[in-house]
Order: structure tokens, then sequence, then C-alpha cells
């Protein structure tokens, strides 16, 4: 039964793509940002990461078995992008940067992330309705999504409940669409594509 999901494969190498290049990639340009004094791209990785934040959302979502997490999961897919390339004075101030290994590295890894993001939207777009069907989320064809995050439950939370962590990751989503709702509605009509005027 469980061996009927022929893209099971191509979900694990997702989410091992997902660890590379959305976690230790980011975080190591991170720290090499900080330590070059390179105040654009340090700009920039910091709303990469509370955008992302979206993703560690959804992981404790999937480790509660809310169908929410497909739309939450979708919506991280094609936020990140956006907000890699979004930021006109941000993009400004990297493309006039001095070019170096850490400029370089960093525009690869911002071309690669945007490739990946678009490619895995699309992916992702069949499996929607795993957040609508409460039969469908039952499926294996939905439930090969979930393997992985109840891994990192095993690996991480191993004495917590699933229902606990499930209730921490809607109350993170509460909170987040929160934030994303007056950044959208109140905060962008007044700074507009600048990520440091206030």
């Amino acid at each position: 039964m469980e061996n009927d999901v022929w893209f099971r494969p191509f979900v694990w190498l997702d989410y091992r793509l997902a660890l590379i290049f959305m976690v230790i990639i980011p975080l190591i340009l991170l720290i090499w940002a900080f330590v070059q004094r390179a105040e654009g791209i340090q700009r920039l990785l910091t709303i990469y990461w509370r955008v992302s934040s979206l993703l560690v959302i959804t992981i404790y979502l999937m480790i509660g078995g809310f169908g929410v997490s497909f739309l939450s999961g979708l919506i991280g897919r094609i936020l990140i992008p956006v907000s890699l390339w979004f930021w006109v004075d941000l993009n400004d101030e990297i493309e006039y940067q001095a070019t170096g290994p850490l400029k370089l590295i960093f525009t690869s890894w911002r071309w690669a992330m945007t490739i990946y993001g678009i490619l895995g939207t699309i992916a992702f777009i069949p499996f929607l309705g795993c957040a609508f069907s409460p039969t469908a989320l039952k499926s294996s064809y939905c439930r090969v999504w979930l393997e992985a995050p109840l891994l990192f439950k095993e690996y991480f939370h191993a004495n917590s409940k699933p229902a606990f962590l499930g209730f921490l990751g809607i109350m993170s989503l509460v909170i987040y669409v929160l934030y994303l709702s007056y950044f959208v509605l109140i905060k962008l009509g007044k700074q507009g594509r600048s990520a440091t005027q206030q």
C-alpha cells in the first residue's frame, strides 16, 4: 500500500534540496555577509528568513496532519522568490556592490532559488486538493508529503504529540497571516518597494 506512490523519491529529493537551498546555503551566506559587512545582502537575507519561516510553519502543520499545510506550502514557495527580487533599493545596492566571491555565490543562489521556487510551485499545484479534502488527505497520494515532517518530529520532538506540534503550527500561521496582512495592507503602501524606507 505504502509503496504505490511512484513519485515518493521525488518528494524526498525535494525535501533534501529544500534543506540545502533554503536552510544551509542561506545560513552560510548570512554569516558571510555579516563578516564582510555586506549590508544589502544582510538585509535581503533577513527578509528571506522572515518570509521562509512560512515553510517551517508548514512542517509543523504537516506533523499535525492539517490540510491547510498544503496551502501554506504552496504560498511559501511563491513568496520566497518574490521576496528575493521585490526590493528595488536592495537590488540596486547588491548590483553596485564590488564583485567578489560573496556577491557571485549570493547571486547564483538567488537565481537557483528562483528557478527552484517556480518549478516547485508548478510541481506542487496538483497536490492542492489535499488542502480541501479530508478523504484525499488520508490517501497515500497526499500522505507521502507528511513522511519527512514526521521523521523531523522523531528527530527533534520525539516526546511531543503531533496534535500539540500541529497546534503550535496553527498559532504560528495565524501570527504570520496577521503580520503579512499588516505589511500588505498598511506598510507596503507607505514604503513601496523600498526595504529601508520607514
